[in-house]
């Protein structure tokens, strides 16, 4: 009696179970390709040392150089400088306006949101350009203005103080509105119960401010000043087009002698370990800010 073969199955590659693997597949290679190989790579690299061609280890060699840089330690203080400064005015400047913006009394407030916003989508170069003819000694139109006023010209890109007053310038200009956004988003989520039983208690607007507003918007703090500190950590594009890290290394900043480390010198074991300090110190600080102002919680 011959026995009735069953057909084999043919097995699914594409089922409920292996269907979502699939989907995000494309989104991990490349994040393996784009993300984790350089990041790896780099960790390497900074503990290497190329010479002639030959790559070797070189152990903590890039370290040790780097915590006996002079123009490593300039850079990291100009970068701090021009961070203890300019982010408290940038935010300060941004909760100011998100509050303005936010009033009822404003006329036309979708065009000023966009007005303020603008800048932060405009081109890097564009505006660092445009801030280039702005600012020039000679012929710009602030020193124009200011001889007008009966004041002397300033050598705004060409003087060691007056160039980190022009980056501060510059990056405030280009990101007080995208913050002022977020703190506008913020002064949305707040309950206008509160406001009116401030106001049945007798509070006026300055008290309701600091007693309400400011207190509600903490979390928007925090999460503004971590992306501002991380921001200006990484500040690279103002420096390398406005000034060029000069005069005398005034302007030069982290990010930019890592370039010049890694592009202009073709020594990327150094700029590898400069990159890896830079990622150390942005993570203490993001961790310290999290630490002092963030709720215990």
């Amino acid at each position: 009696m011959e026995q009735s073969v069953k057909p084999k199955k043919k097995r699914k590659f594409i089922t409920p179970k292996t269907a979502p693997y699939i989907f995000i597949a494309p989104a991990v290679l490349l994040f393996v390709i784009f993300t984790l190989y350089p990041v790896i790579s780099s960790l390497i690299l900074s503990f290497q040392r190329t010479t002639g061609g030959v790559t070797e280890f070189a152990g903590l060699a890039n370290y040790i150089r780097l915590f006996n840089d002079p123009l490593f330690y300039k850079a990291l203080s100009n970068t701090f400088i021009i961070l203890i400064i300019q982010v408290p005015i940038m935010l300060t400047l941004a909760v100011i306006l998100a509050v303005f913006m936010n009033s009822a009394l404003l006329k036309m407030r979708g065009f000023f949101r966009v007005a303020f916003f603008m800048p932060a989508i405009t081109a890097l170069v564009a505006y660092a350009i445009i801030f280039m003819i702005l600012l020039d000694e000679n012929y710009g139109i602030v020193n124009y203005m200011l001889n007008l006023l009966g004041f002397d010209s300033i050598a705004w890109l060409n003087d060691p103080f007056w160039a980190k007053v022009s980056l501060i310038i510059a990056v405030t200009w280009r990101w007080t509105g995208y913050n002022m956004v977020i703190f506008l988003a913020g002064l949305q989520n707040i309950s206008s119960s509160l406001y009116e039983a401030a106001s049945i208690d007798g509070a006026g607007k300055i008290r309701q401010f600091f007693s309400i507003t400011l207190p509600q918007l903490k979390p928007i703090f925090l999460f503004t000043f971590v992306l501002s500190t991380i921001g200006t950590l990484q500040l690279f594009d103002e420096p390398f087009i406005l000034t060029g890290g000069g005069p005398n290394n005034s302007t030069l900043t982290i990010s930019l002698y890592l370039y010049m480390n890694g592009f202009r010198y073709f020594d990327f074991n150094y700029a590898s370990a400069i990159a890896y300090v830079l990622v150390i110190i942005i993570a203490i600080l993001s961790w310290l800010q999290m630490k002092v102002v963030g709720d215990k919680e």
